[in-house]
């Protein structure tokens, strides 16, 4: 099959598409078709090699872990899907990706595909909205009426934060660009901040919860009620003491299709929606002009690879 690689850290220019052999599926794990794959941060951070501490792995390396499909092949204990299902999934992290032709997945971590999307649709959804989904629902724990703050709420995670909030019955202040003011209200946000000319800081209202998805620990703090809390999924607040009950922690997602089968309901109800801003093809150019709009933090909505587009 064909896949796109590393095979050194670098720029984009490192990406190139190969073949390469996949090794026989496990008993557990399902070897899917891909139709479609996404573009995260983490795969341009991992690209660059700003995360080689964090995963040491041999190269090549094909990036990706986004995956909508149709199962080719399942391991013999394999129970929640078939051959010939439409999935999509968020595979744990390893040097096998999904910017490929075939990928390969735990079964625990895959799904059916949503009905009402289609696989580009489906392949924008399982990384940024399983994290966002674990964040708002069960480490902040939001609940109906409270005030909620969403840092970023026009990145990938923050689009389904605030749409989950909203869900929620939460009141959602982001902060955003000023291009993409109707764009985060669009999606629920009652509230938006332009980070180009006001700091949260000097925010009046006081949140019950602020998920922070830059890396803004301290001025998240400063924001809180009395024992309001704070999740980060980009910088690790360690154990520090804050004043007043207040609390920080760090996440980082545990991929699960529980999770995603929760995530697929609300949108087989047309309760959340998946904001795409473009389509690229699975060509050499293709998967770099799509990691270069990413890393340039230029898109409003998912990047998508699709194996369809031309």
């Amino acid at each position: 099959m064909k896949a796109a690689v590393i095979n050194e850290y670098g720029s984009v220019d490192q990406l190139k598409i190969i073949d390469i052999a996949l090794p026989k599926i496990k008993a557990d794990e399902v070897l899917i078709a891909v139709k479609a794959t996404a573009v995260n941060p983490v795969d341009w951070k991992l690209r660059r090699g700003d995360l080689k501490v964090q995963f040491p792995w041999a190269f090549p390396i094909i990036l990706g872990w986004d995956v909508s499909g149709v199962v080719l092949e399942t391991g013999r204990s394999v129970t929640n899907v078939k051959v010939g299902d439409a999935v999509f999934a968020r595979p744990d992290m390893s040097r096998l990706g999904t910017y490929a032709q075939q990928t390969i997945v735990k079964a625990n971590k895959v799904t059916q595909k949503p009905k009402n999307l289609t696989f580009n649709e489906a392949a924008a959804v399982p990384l940024t909205a399983i994290t966002a989904w674990q964040v708002i629902h069960d480490q902040l724990n939001i609940k109906s009426g409270q005030q909620v703050l969403i840092q970023a709420g026009a990145g990938g995670i923050g689009m389904f934060a605030i749409q989950f909030a909203n869900e929620l019955g939460a009141k959602v202040v982001t902060t955003a660009s000023r291009h993409n003011f109707k764009f985060v209200k669009d999606l629920g946000a009652t509230t938006v901040i332009d980070y180009h000319e006001q700091s949260i800081t000097d925010l009046t209202t006081k949140f019950d919860a602020v998920f922070d998805t830059i890396g803004a620990i301290s001025e998240g703090m400063q924001t809180l009620k009395p024992n309001g809390r704070l999740v980060s999924i980009e910088k690790d607040p360690g154990k520090q003491k804050w004043p007043h009950g207040k609390t920080a922690s760090y996440w980082w997602t545990d991929p699960n299709n529980k999770d995603l089968k929760t995530i697929a309901k609300m949108l087989e109800q047309d309760k959340i929606v998946v904001p795409i801003d473009r389509l690229f093809p699975f060509t050499e150019q293709g998967v770099r002009a799509a990691q270069r709009l990413s890393e340039s933090h230029q898109a409003t909505g998912k990047i998508v690879i699709s194996m369809t587009a031309q």
